[in-house]
């Protein structure tokens, strides 16, 4: 297995090498030479798998440099019920990632029972592993920088944190997360975790991780990796839980089923499609967004369009308050047929006016092919939705979630199971919740006094410069 940049100006590298690299030299992201294909009997014989032994039977598929044996220790030593043991009270603690049916046809897959309550967990503590293994064998030291809307910068703080060989340096929007989140963060006390609120938006974060990525002297001498879905083997771990959650859903392979996927980096969602080319059968990807609306625009009419700072609203749902969608690139890359010339003409233009348009194409044809259809919540979808589960049920979701749910309700069909991937637990959001039953949310243990806890932050601008300075006065 060789991986390739979406850019096509850079060489074929092996998975260990873009594991600790993050951007490709050419500033594209990298995807395999070709998606690793799985049969109907390889379907049948993992779907009675743990799932520390699905993951990885998935991955081997993706991952060289790696002895398989070692690949499932590692599976293994992540993937258990002490990891993942923030379940609900009704949850089996033991299983990861259970499946439950919310009424005929329509299922919530819980991902967020990790130990930051989001189902960044699912990736990014096997990441922490990955990465620990890789630096002991080549006795390297590791700098990891960072960007995150809520939820990927606490998963990889606490994925990361007192591993030997690594720092982590994490940016996130100054003011716009939710006081959980941020608390969650900026608490923690470990000599290797740095958290900087940037005075911007998240893509303005998101911004600054690819400027000094592409600062290729620099990354290569204070040793600059990635944990954002920029990573590649972020996004293959996450295809792990897409299989799972087919298997819990059906009954024969070859039955198929869609999933409902909360979307603001396109990372999530990504992996879904990942699993549809290597032939899991999934009928449709949903594909939900808040009032930040890019890719379902782009979905609905071809046209990809960023927004500026001033532009991307402040919502109740804010790990989705995205502009810039970083993996959408991996995508377009596919459905363009791994035209890199094409993709590089596109970001060029996405530079400089701000959008480009696929629509009139031969390749919008791919895209409405792709199984892709999308949809659009609002703040009071989401209080709506998260009320009406409650009164029915008794099950309390997330915002994020609950745009989801929204947007899945909408794209059903009879005899497809339809899976919504839950994005976190709701007392990462007490206040929406609050807002919408009038109550406060359960809290695991363990999280009963976060916010009042001492945190420890530094508040940059926007400026790679000071971002840079910042990080060469603290690797030590």
């Amino acid at each position: 297995m060789k991986y390739v940049s979406t850019r096509g100006n850079a060489p074929e590298a092996a998975f260990l090498d873009i594991l600790l690299s993050g951007l490709a030299p050419d500033g594209g992201l990298y995807l395999p030479a070709s998606y690793p294909p799985v049969g109907r009997d390889e379907l049948d014989r993992w779907r009675t798998l743990p799932y520390a032994d699905l993951a990885a039977a998935v991955l081997g598929r993706f991952v060289t440099g790696i002895a398989a044996a070692d690949l499932e220790r590692l599976c293994r030593q992540t993937y258990t019920a002490q990891v993942y043991g923030h379940g609900r009270p009704d949850s089996d603690a033991a299983q990861i990632a259970p499946l439950r049916w919310l009424e005929p046809g329509l299922a919530l897959l819980e991902l967020s029972n990790g130990p930051t309550l989001a189902f960044k967990d699912m990736a990014m503590q096997l990441l922490g592993a990955l990465f620990e293994y890789a630096l002991a064998r080549s006795g390297e030291r590791l700098n990891i920088l960072g960007a995150t809307s809520g939820d990927t910068g606490s998963a990889a703080e606490y994925a990361m944190r007192g591993r030997p060989g690594i720092k982590v340096f994490m940016l996130s929007p100054h003011g716009r997360m939710s006081e959980f989140q941020r608390a969650q963060m900026y608490s923690l006390a470990d000599a290797n975790i740095f958290n900087i609120a940037v005075e911007g938006v998240f893509d303005d974060c998101q911004d600054l991780v690819k400027a000094v990525s592409n600062d290729l002297e620099f990354k290569r001498r204070l040793r600059i990796g990635t944990v954002n879905s920029i990573n590649w083997a972020r996004v293959a771990a996450q295809v792990v839980y897409y299989f799972k959650g087919y298997f819990a859903a059906t009954k024969r392979s070859g039955e198929r089923v869609s999933f409902a996927v909360p979307s603001g980096n396109f990372g999530n969602v990504l992996a879904g499609w990942i699993a549809r080319c290597m032939g899991l059968p999934i009928e449709r990807l949903v594909l939900a967004t808040n009032e930040n609306d890019v890719l379902d625009e782009f979905f609905r009419s071809g046209r990809y369009r960023l927004r500026a700072a001033a532009e991307t609203l402040a919502t109740s749902s804010p790990s989705m308050d995205i502009s810039k969608a970083s993996n959408f690139e991996r995508f377009v890359f596919d459905v363009v047929g791994r035209d890199a010339p094409l993709v590089r003409r596109l970001w060029a233009q996405l530079d400089a006016r701000g959008s480009f348009d696929l629509a009139g194409t031969p390749h919008w044809q791919a895209v409405r092919s792709s199984g892709f259809v999308s949809g659009r919540s609002t703040h009071a979808d989401r209080l709506a939705t998260i009320r009406e589960l409650h009164a029915r049920s008794g099950l309390v979701i997330d915002p994020h979630t609950a745009d989801g749910l929204k947007v899945a309700r909408e794209h059903l069909s009879p005899g497809v199971p339809m899976i919504c991937l839950e994005t976190a637990l709701p007392a990462k959001f007490a206040g929406t919740i609050v807002e919408a039953i009038g109550r406060q949310p359960e809290r695991p243990a363990g999280y009963a006094d976060v916010e009042s806890r001492p945190q420890r932050f530094t508040v940059l601008p926007a400026d790679m410069e000071r971002l840079k300075a910042f990080i060469e006065t603290h690797v030590g």
